[in-house]
C-alpha cells in the first residue's frame, strides 16, 4: 500500500486510461470521478473500475478519442452525444447546459445518449448544489434484475441521486442503486474472495446465492420487491425513451472485456428554488424539516457519511500500487 494525494491519484488514474488509449480530457474526467468516489468511501464506483475502464477502452468497446457534444437543443432540454466514450466527459457538459438552462428557465432536463458506465450517481449533481440548485440524476445499466415476475435479467440495477442544497451547510445528497445493493459491491466481494448475503444476488436460474461470482452472473435483487422493480423500469423508460439509447438488455456486462458498445442512457433534472417558491422560502422549508429530523440523535443524513469520509482522508488515500497496474 502506498499514500497518494487526490492530486497524485488522479494524475496516476489519467496516465493509465491515456495508455490504454482514451485521449486526455476522456481521462482526466474519468479519473477525477473516480477518485472522488473513492475518497468518499464508495469503494464499487472508485479506483476499483479503473482496470475495467481500460481493459474496455483496449477491446473497443468504448471510442477513445470520443468527444461529447450537443446532439439537440431546445431551450430547458438538451440531449448530449457522448459519442461511445466512457460517459464522465459528456455528463459534465450535460450538467453544465442544465445548470445554464435552469438559471435562464428555472428548470432544465439535460439526456446524455451512446454512453457508458455513470459511476458515482451523486458525484454528477455536486456542481448543482453549488450553484444553489436542486437536482436528480438517473441511469440505466446492462440488465442485472428480472421485470417483477420475471426469471431474465431485463432491468439494470438503474441508480437514482437528488441533491438539495442547504445555505452556507453541506447539502442534503441523496444515492442509491435499485437493486438491493450496488452491483460493483459484488464485484468488490469477488475480487477479495468474500460471500455476499442472502438477499444481494440470485444465480442464472432466479435461486438466492451468497457466491457473489454466481450472483454477477445471475441476478440482482431489487430494493423493496416489486416497488424497486417498479422503479427499475420508470428509470429505463426515462433514460432511455426520451434519449434515444440502448436499454440494459441491450448491453453487454461491464464485467466483460469483450461486448457491445453498451449505448446506456442517463438523464438529469435542474430545478432552480428561486423560479418557485424562492430561494428563502425554499432553505427555510429544508432546514425546518431537518431540524425535526436531527431531534432523533440516530438520524444520520443523506450524504453526511459521505463527506465525513472525505474530511477524514485529509486530501491522502492508501491504496494499493496494482490499481494503477
Amino acid at each position: 500500500m502506498a499514500i497518494y494525494t487526490f492530486e497524485s491519484a488522479i494524475e496516476r488514474a489519467t496516465q493509465v486510461l491515456e495508455a490504454a488509449g482514451a485521449n486526455h480530457a476522456m481521462a482526466h474526467s474519468t479519473a477525477q470521478a473516480l477518485v472522488m468516489a473513492e475518497a468518499q468511501g464508495i469503494a464499487s464506483h472508485g479506483l476499483s473500475r479503473l482496470k475495467q475502464y481500460a481493459s474496455h477502452l483496449d477491446s473497443g468497446r468504448v471510442n477513445p478519442l470520443a468527444k461529447p457534444s450537443i446532439m439537440k437543443d431546445n431551450r430547458a432540454g438538451v440531449l448530449i452525444d457522448a459519442d461511445e466514450g466512457l460517459a464522465f466527459p459528456a455528463c459534465d457538459l450535460a450538467i453544465a447546459e442544465a445548470i445554464a438552462r435552469a438559471k435562464k428557465y428555472g428548470i432544465a432536463f439535460a439526456g446524455v445518449t451512446r454512453s457508458h458506465h455513470f459511476g458515482a450517481a451523486s458525484l454528477h449533481l455536486e456542481a448543482v448544489a453549488q450553484a444553489g440548485m436542486v437536482g436528480l440524476a438517473f441511469s440505466n445499466s446492462p440488465a442485472a434484475m428480472p421485470a417483477w415476475g420475471g426469471k431474465k435479467a431485463l432491468f439494470g440495477t438503474n441508480p437514482i441521486a437528488a441533491v438539495f442544497p442547504r445555505h452556507e451547510k453541506d447539502p442534503i445528497s441523496i444515492d442509491m442503486s435499485l437493486s438491493e445493493v450496488a452491483r460493483g459491491k459484488l464485484m468488490v466481494a469477488a475480487q477479495q474472495g468474500r460471500e455476499i448475503p442472502l438477499g444481494w444476488g440470485l444465480d442464472a436460474d432466479g435461486h438466492p446465492t451468497t457466491d457473489p461470482k454466481v450472483a454477477m452472473q445471475g441476478m440482482m435483487c431489487p430494493a423493496g420487491g416489486v416497488k424497486g422493480s417498479m422503479l427499475a423500469l420508470t428509470v429505463e423508460l426515462l433514460c432511455i425513451a426520451l434519449t434515444g439509447a440502448s436499454f440494459g438488455f441491450e448491453a453487454d456486462s461491464f464485467f466483460e472485456k469483450e461486448g457491445n458498445r453498451p449505448h446506456l442512457g442517463h438523464v438529469f433534472l435542474v430545478i432552480n428554488p428561486g423560479a418557485l417558491a424562492g430561494a428563502e422560502v425554499f432553505n427555510e422549508r429544508i432546514e425546518t424539516l431537518i431540524s425535526a429530523m436531527l431531534l432523533d440523535p440516530d438520524v444520520r443524513l443523506p450524504g453526511s457519511r459521505r463527506k465525513s469520509i472525505m474530511v477524514a482522508a485529509d486530501n491522502k488515500l492508501e491504496l494499493a500500487d496494482s490499481l494503477f497496474e
